[in-house]
């Protein structure tokens, strides 16, 4: 389709050259000799070109009309009587760009490609923004059981205000999503959203990476640099397993939630920031208040609207609806010939326990997508890491003979640091619990020492 360009010209001589040039360069035209009948026509153009000295309405007279429609046309003006002054005005109402008479029509054609390749990069912006969004709503998050739809309804509420939101489900159940769609359906949808994952940033740089830091705060810090929080400034921050932040930081982020201020690394100056937190934990912050490794303040700050997300085990109704929405979704991504799942196989599925929950499901999909030769996933076809199993009942005794509950415990974490080769994030993982729950157990037994620092 054609780019329509109007011509907004009281002499006809110039209006007669701009529209051969233009036509010979495969745009549409159309003229105008005055503001006024350009605005009758406005809607329908890609570009206005427009003098600035016209009969009645003046150029800039026509191109604030055209922004007071809301309208992201561009508009390049054009004068005889250019100065300074009226270029800072024509820009600073909209225009794209501004040209002296006489100009070439080169020169004109160079401007114009310009601005219409600017309104494309725009438009397709929107349009990526759009498609994120979508990608957020109710209906891209699948969940037909009850637990899930009154989560969509907590979404609903909660999205338009600036509360804090604590997100609790096991790692897999979708808190990531949850947390996008509170932004996107909230006032700050089109300002950023910065996840920030507490787990995988080193304790001894999570102060710089939260807060950002001068230049000079310590060796190799060359330049200044803003940290999470002033990216997220006007939009939603998100802290993702907030249970892995230390005591230190944990401060801190109680004084950004209370104050909605902080102080870089290495700097005295007070800054303010409009942010508004989601945070989300796989672990019980309960316990972890009761231990001493979560502080309380900072719990019931976080806690204002919390939302827990149930695993995808005991909501077995919503494994038929994810599934199907993954054979279609997946196999299109993949360039697949599957489009569809039998009975049989999404009766294997309903017969695993998921302990990865939704993330392990589309893994499954997706691995079996990719090995099935045929266009429908069949029961043969789904490949999962396990067989299906029933949860174990628990033993007759407690204890092995001779083994007390504090030595047990020990061999226990011995054993995790051992696998996690002295990592303690990953030692923590591995035991379900959080990193600073681990170093707490450690300290009451005595095996800080048996356990040094390994990130």
């Amino acid at each position: 389709m054609k780019n329509t360009i109007l011509i907004v010209e009281d002499e006809e001589k110039l209006q007669r050259v701009l529209e051969l040039q233009l036509r010979s360069a495969d745009f549409e035209v159309e003229k105008a000799a005055s503001a006024e009948a350009a605005l009758a026509l406005a809607d329908r153009a890609s570009l206005i070109l427009t003098d600035l000295r016209l009969p009645g309405l003046s150029g800039l007279e026509l191109l604030a009309n055209i922004r007071r429609r809301n309208s992201r046309t561009p508009v390049i003006v054009m004068t005889a009587f250019g100065s300074v002054e009226t270029a800072v005005e024509a820009m600073k109402q909209g225009a794209s760009d501004f040209l002296l008479k006489p100009f070439s029509l080169d020169h004109l054609m160079t401007v114009i490609r310009k601005a219409l390749a600017v309104r494309a990069l725009e438009d397709e912006n929107g349009r990526l923004r759009a498609e994120l969004g979508r990608r957020y709503e109710f209906d891209n998050i699948i969940g037909r059981s009850p637990a899930m739809q009154e989560i969509f309804s907590t979404i609903e509420r909660v999205a338009p205000t600036r509360a804090t939101v604590l997100l609790a489900g096991e790692s897999g159940t979708g808190k990531d999503l949850i947390a996008r769609a509170i932004h996107f359906h909230s006032p700050r949808s089109g300002r950023p959203f910065v996840k920030i994952n507490c787990t995988a940033i080193p304790e001894n740089l999570m102060e710089s990476e939260l807060f950002g830091y001068e230049k000079g705060a310590f060796t190799g810090a060359n330049v200044s640099k803003p940290g999470k929080f002033e990216q997220a400034d006007t939009g939603t921050a998100f802290l993702d397993e907030i249970g892995d932040v230390p005591g230190s930081i944990q401060v801190k982020l109680l004084r950004v939630l209370q104050e909605r201020e902080f102080e870089r690394l290495g700097s005295n100056k007070t800054r303010q920031i409009d942010v508004r937190i989601v945070a989300a934990t796989n672990q019980d912050l309960r316990a972890a208040l009761e231990q001493g490794t979560f502080r309380e303040d900072l719990y019931y700050r976080l806690n204002v609207v919390p939302i827990d997300i149930p695993p995808l085990r005991d909501r077995p109704e919503d494994i038929v609806s994810l599934a199907e929405h993954f054979v279609k979704k997946l196999g299109a991504a993949n360039a697949s010939q599957v489009d569809s799942i039998s009975e049989a196989a999404l009766d294997r599925l309903l017969g695993y326990h998921w302990p990865g929950n939704v993330r392990e499901l589309e893994n499954v999909i997706e691995r079996s997508i990719v090995l099935c030769a045929g266009t429908r996933l069949e029961a043969a076809d789904i490949k999962m890491d396990t067989a299906p199993r029933a949860r174990q009942a628990a033993g007759d005794g407690f204890l092995p003979d001779g083994v007390t509950l504090d030595q047990y415990e020990q061999s226990i974490l011995r054993e995790a640091l051992r696998r996690a080769e002295g990592n303690k994030s990953q030692a923590a993982r591995l035991l379900g619990l959080t990193r600073n729950a681990l170093r707490y157990r450690l300290a009451q037994m005595g095996l800080e020492k048996e356990a040094p620092e390994s990130e």
